[in-house]
């Protein structure tokens, strides 16, 4: 593993603080107004996607087809209201568009859409694909000696399916340390927790065995998360997994931690209550 940042500033936790809460607000009201879903699955990556967009990926908003850009691809595609949040407010398309979300007509439909919306690389919402296509981009950025990389958000319960192993074969069998996986590890999938559904423990010691460079951190932690980019790749010649534990409807207090918030859409007074809690903060 590359060398660790010694400092961290109390000015980057606050701006990263910042933009988080402004992305879970943004969430909040884009699901309220449109009676959708995954609200809770949204809150957990907000931190992770807040340092991400801000001093992490290799992108520019005015140039969203830059050849050199680092690429990002959202696996658990039913989160796509955060993306679609920081993606508005790093100015990729304009703040206007989060107000129809997921109604007729919208620009922004409810799981990850990548036609006619900047910023966003492949479509996603069928769970277990992004590991995979992720896994190609990176492969032909190998073949073209292109410096860029390829980040890919997975969900926990996503990797149930048999498409994220055989790409996680895969990538190590090419070295491509290009390749970043970040597992969103809340631990609560669709029907009920990861234990109860489909055991992963121990997950980081199977990353480890299919050869990929392993970091665990805390995902709500902006000094862990912020250290953990900075440092990639773990391993030269191979990929990087970030195993990032979470807390579903992270931001929120009655929704943390609840199953109830992987479908439940908050309204009336849910919602005016968890919006009084999100601007409370910071």
């Amino acid at each position: 593993m590359s060398k660790r940042r010694i400092t961290f500033s109390h000015a980057e936790e606050e701006k990263y603080k910042h933009r988080a809460k402004k992305i879970r607000i943004d969430v909040l009201k884009m699901i309220g107004r449109a009676k959708s879903a995954h609200v809770g699955s949204s809150f957990s990556m907000a931190d992770l996607l807040a340092v991400l967009y801000t001093d992490t990926l290799r992108v520019d908003p005015h140039k969203p087809e830059w050849p050199d850009r680092d690429r990002f691809i959202l696996s658990k595609g039913h989160g796509c209201a955060g993306l679609y949040a920081i993606l508005a407010e790093r100015g990729f398309f304009p703040k206007k568009w989060l107000d129809d979300f997921y109604l007729n007509g919208s620009h922004l439909p409810g799981h990850v859409t990548h036609s006619g919306i900047p910023g966003v690389e492949v479509s996603t919402g069928a769970l277990g694909h992004g590991l995979s296509i992720a896994s190609g981009m990176a492969l032909a950025a190998k073949h073209d000696n292109k410096s860029y990389r390829i980040f890919t958000m997975l969900s926990d319960g996503e990797c149930d399916e048999g498409s994220i192993w055989e790409a996680a074969l895969f990538a190590p069998h090419h070295k491509l340390d290009n390749l970043i996986a970040i597992v969103d590890y809340n631990k609560i999938q669709s029907l009920g927790t990861v234990k109860e559904v489909l055991n992963l423990d121990p997950f980081a010691d199977k990353w480890k065995a299919f050869g990929w460079g392993v970091h665990e951190i805390n995902g709500h932690d902006f000094k862990e998360i912020k250290e953990a980019f900075d440092t990639l790749p773990f391993t030269l010649g191979k990929p990087s997994c970030i195993i990032a534990h979470t807390i579903k409807g992270k931001g929120v207090s009655f929704m943390e931690n609840l199953l109830l918030w992987h479908y439940r859409s908050p309204q009336g007074d849910e919602f005016t209550n968890a919006l009084k809690e999100l601007e409370n903060t910071l």
